[in-house]
């Protein structure tokens, strides 16, 4: 890795997004393969820890971990005309398998409703079946029309997907809300990404679904990056695929299903938008891969210098922290621009006066000032500096994302913030000159209508910012990638 001057983050920020990936070693677009790219050490170590996370609250909230085939029978997705409708044009067909011709189409999944409700309708008969929560971690195929992005929107990505299924509406519909909180409480919580969540409008909901609830994070510079939706399933979706329970008053009935999913692929990328600086990466100490980097100082010179740093970085992974020693023989410099740039939360320097001394120097990636430690308190200066890290990560990132919503009253307004900001305006629903209003902020803005807020009441004052009837709702109007 060179000492490459990153592009302003603020004045350029595509520039930058696409600089860091490659000088982080994130990802290789260079495979043979459009739209797909190599998830390189750097952000799998990362995303690793980001899906421990996630998988660790899904299974205290009961969902239990599944693994199932990539592949899925066109039959299944036929079974529902809405579902596959809505798919179809993103779906990766295998026809061929050696030199013969399937006798069905097998579709590389692009979600896995079909598959997983295939085996419920088998796997649910009772009551004391449900409530049945399953989710796996997976690999996804779309084929994505618009222009891909690494992390961002790609033709593979990785997430988790949920899906469950219960015996009454309020018991699906609360699992909904919890799904909620668990993006509150990830993404936000410990990855320290700010969301707010919307109901998306009728003509975005998934394909199949009664309701959709989706996430979405601001970049600092005003684009939104869609993160985990949830949805409550129409019946019907249910119906067609024969899933069903005896219940305790021993009459047949059609379970209510949900699903979710969190694409932790994408969640990386906001991570790194939304903590990055003209310096780098930025990670929480939670996420990042490794947590702290040891660097001697002149260790060539006085031998006794690299053993002390081999002791303190057994010390410290004694602790469980994630450690690298950087003994190579770069420059300190050299090392130090390698380290921020990829992120690394803490850096440990010692040199042959800090031996003396019996100290360590602490410096915190994005800090100015560094910490001279006793070497016996170490352990405890690198847990109280990486808690106060996240927490300044979270706390930036918060005020950067209450700062981007603005209120608007005119289509104007909203041409001047969407793609910097999201813009939140009166809204009726109805049509203006035969086109949906939402059809006129997109067209006349760029802009996309993100929904109502999911997670309180918004009542609407006045009247709706593009054809002036009375307003029903409130709404959300931004730029995504």
């Amino acid at each position: 890795m060179s000492e490459t001057k990153l592009p302003d983050k603020n004045k350029q920020p595509s520039e930058w997004y696409t600089e860091i990936i490659k000088e982080a070693e994130l990802a290789d677009i260079r495979y043979g393969v459009k739209g797909a790219i190599v998830f390189q050490h750097w952000s799998v170590e990362a995303m690793e820890l980001m899906y421990d996370y996630m998988e660790k609250d899904l299974k205290e909230r009961g969902h239990k971990n599944y693994w199932f085939p990539t592949l899925i029978p066109e039959s299944y997705f036929l079974k529902e005309a809405e579902h596959i409708q809505g798919f179809s044009p993103e779906v990766f067909w295998v026809e061929k398998a050696g030199n013969d011709i399937l006798e069905e189409k097998l579709a590389l999944r692009p979600t896995s409703e079909t598959a997983f409700y295939t085996m419920f309708s088998l796997w649910i008969r009772s009551y004391k079946d449900l409530p049945f929560k399953a989710y796996q971690r997976a690999n996804m195929f779309r084929y994505e029309s618009k222009a891909t992005r690494p992390f961002l929107r790609s033709r593979e990505f990785h997430w988790i997907e949920t899906h469950c299924a219960f015996a009454t509406e309020e018991e699906a519909f609360k699992s909904v809300l919890e799904d909620m909180e668990t993006t509150k409480r990830i993404v936000y919580g410990v990855f320290g990404v700010p969301t707010i969540v919307f109901e998306r409008p009728a003509w975005d909901k998934f394909a199949g679904a009664a309701r959709t609830f989706g996430a979405d994070a601001i970049t600092p510079q005003g684009r939104v990056v869609q993160q985990p939706s949830t949805h409550m399933i129409n019946q019907h979706f249910t119906k067609v695929f024969g899933i069903k329970f005896v219940d305790k008053d021993e009459k047949e009935k059609t379970p209510f299903t949900t699903c979710y999913g969190p694409a932790i692929s994408r969640i990386f990328a906001s991570v790194v938008l939304t903590h990055g600086d003209n310096k780098g990466l930025r990670f929480p100490f939670e996420i990042a891969p490794k947590q702290i980097v040891i660097i001697p100082i002149l260790a060539e010179k006085e031998p006794k210098v690299l053993k002390k740093a081999q002791e303190i970085m057994q010390i410290l992974k004694e602790k469980g922290y994630r450690v690298e020693l950087d003994d190579t023989d770069k420059r300190p410099g050299e090392k130090f621009y390698y380290w921020e740039m990829k992120g690394v939360p803490l850096r440990i320097e010692i040199g042959p006066k800090d031996l003396k001394e019996g100290k360590i120097v602490v410096s915190r990636r994005g800090a100015e000032n560094k910490t001279s430690v006793l070497e016996k308190d170490i352990a405890k200066e690198v847990e109280k500096q990486g808690k106060e890290l996240s927490e300044n990560l979270k706390k930036q990132a918060m005020k950067s994302f209450e700062g981007l919503i603005k209120d608007v009253k005119t289509i104007e307004d909203i041409k001047n913030i969407v793609g910097t900001g999201i813009a939140r305006a009166n809204f009726c629903s109805v049509e203006k000159d035969g086109t949906p209003c939402a059809e006129v902020i997109e067209k006349e803005t760029g802009g996309k209508v993100r929904g109502t807020r999911g997670d309180t009441n918004e009542n609407p004052i006045g009247n709706c910012v593009i054809c002036g009837k009375k307003a029903t709702k409130v709404v959300y109007i931004a730029k995504d990638y």
